[in-house]
């Protein structure tokens, strides 16, 4: 089976006037990347960065961190993406746990790599900017307005300018293809919700499995090929790769933002004519509250897609009433290099579904506690499997021994997450196995007390979690941020609000108003800080 590059590489050959990468409205063509990838490949060998180097992309969506990530797939290097977002201790903690050697950064975090080098085995450091790739006219016009930040460099021994890669060494002599099938491509790392980030080793097979899948899931409304895709989660995450990189290797067209901003992402949908958008649940709310969203002409939206947590029903039917298309949903995880179930474009599907499980992943629902099966209908824990699956976190033998069992001879992943599925196949999300309230006996989805407290028209965002009592096992409270500009709503209007659409059991006992809510590097809820906060309080 092909590695990652000759797939891009093909992709590129027959698509080669078509455009790939529309940045800040400046569009590349599939030669022109292809072009940028190959001479930064060879520039990266003659620096001494080869087949298995590890190198950190310390960068935001930009296409220097595409060509970066395609060059090291071209010479066989293994990519380490990480937020942008990493405060120094982070860095220093990946740097050292993957062993990477090299590291592609902005000038806005350089001074934290600075800072690390002595500290870690980076031995190379490359810089770019935000608008390194614009015509010089938008770089001059972007600093004269002040609109563009700018950080200190120092250029010179180790650390040069992106721009020395892709214009000082042309390809002239062909470099080798890494053809192993399971040699690893990239070194993902997990948000770090439970401790220090878990390295998670993607093989090349692995990865094209997980884009051919995701990519058929909307093949028949926006064929291969005629895609134009607003990038609308992060390049580093999973569920950023699955979309945007995996358009890529089908000849389709990327929009990258360098940053979220609703406007600029509402205008190149309308200027681009884009066909597929995609992003959490978070976004979606966010564009449905958007002052402005009536200015913008966005009906050329074919396929809108969810994933990273759970849409909220009342957000998903909201959209499909103003838009009158549905938000197709996913679920998956950075183990399993994305989708583990989809929703097929222009099928029907009852509401709240993840989809239905992908060609190449296996699954089965478990008791968590004993890791039987469980009656079909019923509730568990979700276990997947696959031929090219990931074994073990990369450094994490521990985490690994918890999260990698092997049952009747067969390895499987645990998700930690509960879900149900229907006789149809139809994937439904309960919860997090770990974030299940347990009140008189009843099982309570943190998720669902959640979703139902967000669809008040006065909360923007909400966290629930168990409290430990001796008489009932646990009391559940909820953390809430309202509106700005709400005024005058009370923890009994909330309450009584639960009560007409919970189950007895499930309404709140506690609310507490809090001005934001505690969230990890990927924007997921730390429903473990709460219980930690809540947990202190009772010891105290």
């Amino acid at each position: 089976m092909d590695s990652i590059y000759p797939v891009f590489e093909n992709s590129a050959n027959k698509n080669s006037n078509r455009p790939c990468l529309i940045y800040l409205s400046k569009q590349y063509t599939y030669a022109q990347l292809k072009d940028a990838v190959d001479n930064t490949a060879a520039s990266l060998v003659t620096r001494g960065i080869s087949a298995g180097t590890k190198a950190i992309l310390f960068m935001p969506n930009l296409p220097q961190w595409i060509i970066a990530w395609l060059a090291l797939q071209k010479i066989g290097a293994v990519a380490v993406p990480i937020t942008p977002f990493y405060a120094l201790n982070d860095l220093k903690y990946i740097a050292n746990d993957s062993g990477a050697e090299a590291i592609f950064c902005l000038d806005t975090n350089y001074g934290y790599v600075e800072r690390v080098l002595s500290e870690t085995r980076l031995k190379q450091v490359i810089v770019t900017t935000m608008i390194q790739v614009l015509p010089m006219w938008k770089q001059l016009l972007g600093r004269a307005l002040n609109k563009v930040p700018e950080g200190k460099v120092r250029l010179g021994g180790n650390v040069i300018a992106f721009s020395e890669l892709w214009n000082g060494q042309k390809n002239s002599t062909p470099l080798p293809h890494p053809s192993c099938d399971l040699e690893t491509a990239e070194l993902l790392y997990t948000g770090g919700t439970t401790g220090h980030p878990k390295g998670v080793p993607i093989s090349h097979t692995l990865f094209l499995e997980a884009m051919r899948e995701q990519r058929k899931a909307r093949e028949s409304i926006n064929p291969i090929g005629e895609d134009v895709i607003v990038q609308g989660a992060p390049l580093y995450h999973i569920l950023g790769q699955a979309v945007g990189l995996g358009a890529l290797l089908h000849g389709d067209t990327i929009i990258l933002l360098p940053r979220v901003n609703l406007d600029a992402t509402f205008d190149h949908i309308q200027r681009h004519r884009a066909t597929t958008f995609f992003g959490v649940p978070t976004m979606y709310r966010m564009i449905l509250e958007h002052d402005r969203i009536d200015q913008y002409d966005l009906s050329s939206l074919k396929y809108c897609f969810s994933g990273g947590d759970v849409l909220p029903a009342q957000v998903g039917r909201r959209w499909q009433k103003k838009f009158g298309k549905p938000i197709y949903q996913g679920y998956g995880a950075t183990e399993t290099c994305g989708g583990i179930s989809l929703t097929p474009a222009v099928e029907s599907f009852p509401e709240g579904t993840a989809g239905k499980v992908v060609a190449f992943q296996k699954v089965k629902l478990v008791n968590p506690d004993t890791l039987e099966s469980v009656a079909d209908g019923e509730s568990g824990e979700l276990l997947v499997s696959s031929d090219h699956m990931v074994s073990a976190y990369w450094n994490k033998p521990e985490e690994s021994a918890k999260c990698f069992v092997k049952i009747d001879g067969r390895l499987w992943y645990r998700t930690g997450d509960v879900l149900q599925i229907d006789q149809e196949g139809w994937f439904f999300f309960q919860d997090r196995s770990v974030d299940v309230i347990k009140h008189k006996g009843y099982r309570v989805a943190a998720s669902r007390v959640e979703s139902v407290l967000q669809e008040n028209p006065a909360v923007i965002a909400s966290c629930v979690v168990g409290i430990p009592d001796e008489t009932v096992g646990e009391r559940i409270k909820a953390f809430v941020v309202l509106k700005e500009g709400v005024k005058g709503v009370t923890a009994y209007d909330l309450t009584a609000w639960c009560r007409s659409r919970l189950a007895a059991y499930e309404v709140p006992h506690y609310i507490e108003f809090r001005d934001m809510l505690p969230k990890s590097k990927v924007g997921k809820l730390l429903r473990r800080e709460l219980r930690a906060e809540e947990r202190r309080k009772t010891e105290n």
